[in-house]
């Protein structure tokens, strides 16, 4: 049965994972290096994707008279802290930066996906099956640029 408690819920689930995405984006921009303008570009196009996504998600929050998360998850902020650990010991070359970076879409794909098993109003479920396709685009561009690397 579709209530609007658990619809907020899942909304705020993945405007919190969109939270994520923006935090994580913001800080591979600190790890790259000067030259790495090529990369900088992407992960700035990602951070606006984030915004826009979760702007959407919000309104659909607000509608539903609910008050939108601000947050990040746990899991995010958890990850974040193994990344600075990783990057002291790894270095911070594009191919770790791509890695965690396709790690996070990764993460992001899981969600939409968990979000998606919920009952949710259809309409929701057109916007949230929307935002998971644009975001697969994403992830794979990311996984695309990591294999470069790999060459």
């Amino acid at each position: 049965m579709v209530t609007t408690d658990n619809t907020i819920e899942v909304l705020n689930d993945l405007i919190e994972i969109n939270n994520d995405r923006i935090v994580g984006y913001e800080k591979s921009l600190e790890e790259l290096n000067e030259n790495d303008a090529n990369l900088k570009s992407y992960f700035l196009k990602y951070i606006d994707q984030s915004r826009q996504l979760k702007l959407a998600l919000g309104t659909e929050v607000q509608a539903l008279r609910g008050t939108m998360e601000s947050g990040t998850t746990t899991s995010g902020k958890l990850y974040r802290a193994w990344m600075d650990i990783k990057a002291a010991f790894s270095g911070r070359d594009e191919k770790t930066v791509l890695d965690s970076a396709e790690y996070g879409e990764d993460a992001a794909q899981k969600a939409y996906a968990s979000a998606l098993e919920d009952d949710l109003p259809q309409y929701i479920r057109d916007l949230v099956e929307s935002q998971r396709q644009e975001l697969k685009q994403a992830h794979d561009e990311v996984k695309a640029l990591r294999d470069q690397q790999s060459r």
